[in-house]
């Protein structure tokens, strides 16, 4: 196995570092294999990481316990994405604590353009489920990734939704992938994966599904997409904390309203009361806002022929010519911009009037 892999596992397991302080000891030393190479005198360089830190990194020592998840890893054919290397999923990287590893199980393309997660109660009702119905339905044209939980309620049923729609589907879990939990739906993550859909966890095998896993895990679920949808929920709980997250990484989230006397739309109708979720009714409302159903512009804007653009500048409006309107996230993904650059050059785009900003985060070229 490959020695690079060995060794971000291990930077991975270590304790008290979570993943910000893993990616920062990455960029410093340039690969994980550095960072343990690398003194304790280096180590203490690093602004923020302290003295604790440092020792649990120096201190690290289970190193026959990374060799037996690279046994798991090759037997079972585990896809292993390095937060370094293009497989892995481009809008999670963009959130500040994304895993710096992820084991995926599945075909799944982890950067589709159009990727959605569907979330809600575990107790779901038949409102939810007809929801559901309806929703999924309408998206299976759009060549859309869905992404949830492989929990009991709203997840499993977007799930199955997906699968009998024949639209991939892929599960975040909360554990390593020597399981699924609940084990009543294996017999669902085995058919995500046979349908192109698939499995994804940043835990290694053996790792049980505690109850602190599941709150981190749903970051993963929050950042790995484009929107965050809400189907049904309390005001409390894993589907809240998602939504919260998701606002937090700068995406769009949406909901589905609900009776105002039903406590388990209570926190569907919070998050659109509290500007923190758009509302939706349908599938038609989702696509509007994220601006799937715009064409390829194939007219080069006359524009450019007298304004002086940078080589940055040119890139931007190159894509917009060929892909049609573009989430934020999206543009500045193929791009392969920095956050920071990205957002220079699309400030002074917009001060040009040569390119628009719509709402729900999507740019346009000027008319």
């Amino acid at each position: 196995m490959n020695e690079a892999l060995k060794y971000i596992i291990a930077l991975s397991q270590v304790k008290d570092v979570g993943p910000i302080s893993a990616r920062l000891l990455l960029k410093t030393f340039g690969n994980a294999q550095n960072v343990f190479r690398a003194s304790k005198s280096e180590l203490l360089k690093i602004n923020g990481l302290g003295i604790t830190r440092v020792n649990a990194v120096k201190n690290f020592n289970d190193w026959h316990r990374i060799e037996t998840e690279l046994e798991f890893i090759e037997k079972n054919k585990i896809e292993c994405l390095n937060i370094d290397e293009e497989s892995y999923p481009k809008l999670l990287k963009n959130c500040v604590d994304a895993p710096i590893i992820l084991y995926s199980k599945g075909e799944a393309n982890l950067n589709n353009p159009k990727i959605i997660s569907v979330i809600g109660r575990r107790m779901c009702t038949d409102y939810g489920r007809r929801i559901l119905d309806t929703f999924i339905k309408d998206l299976a044209s759009y060549n859309v990734l869905i992404v949830s939980g492989l929990a009991i309620g709203i997840d499993i049923y977007a799930h199955k939704q997906a699968l009998a729609n024949n639209i991939e589907t892929v599960g975040v879990l909360a554990h390593g992938l020597d399981m699924i939990y609940p084990s009543q739906h294996k017999s669902i993550a085995k058919e995500m994966i046979y349908n192109g859909g698939g499995l994804i966890t940043e835990y290694i095998s053996g790792t049980n599904p505690d109850r602190e896993n599941f709150p981190t895990r749903n970051r993963i679920v929050a950042g790995i997409s484009q929107a965050t949808v809400v189907v049904e929920t309390d005001e409390k709980g894993g589907s809240m904390i998602t939504a919260n997250l998701a606002n937090g990484y700068n995406k769009d989230v949406m909901a589905f309203p609900g009776n105002i006397n039903n406590v388990h739309s209570s926190g569907c109708n919070q998050l659109i009361k509290t500007h923190k979720a758009n509302l939706i009714t349908d599938a038609k409302d989702l696509i509007e806002l994220l601006n799937w159903e715009t064409k390829t512009i194939t007219k080069k804007p006359q524009r450019e022929l007298f304004i002086e653009l940078s080589d940055n500048e040119k890139t931007i409006i190159k894509l917009l010519e060929t892909h049609g309107n573009l989430h934020t996230d999206a543009l500045c993904n193929m791009s392969g911009l920095t956050l920071s650059k990205f957002a220079g050059v699309i400030l002074n785009l917009e001060l040009q009037n040569i390119v628009n900003l719509l709402p729900a985060k999507v740019y346009k070229l000027a008319d």
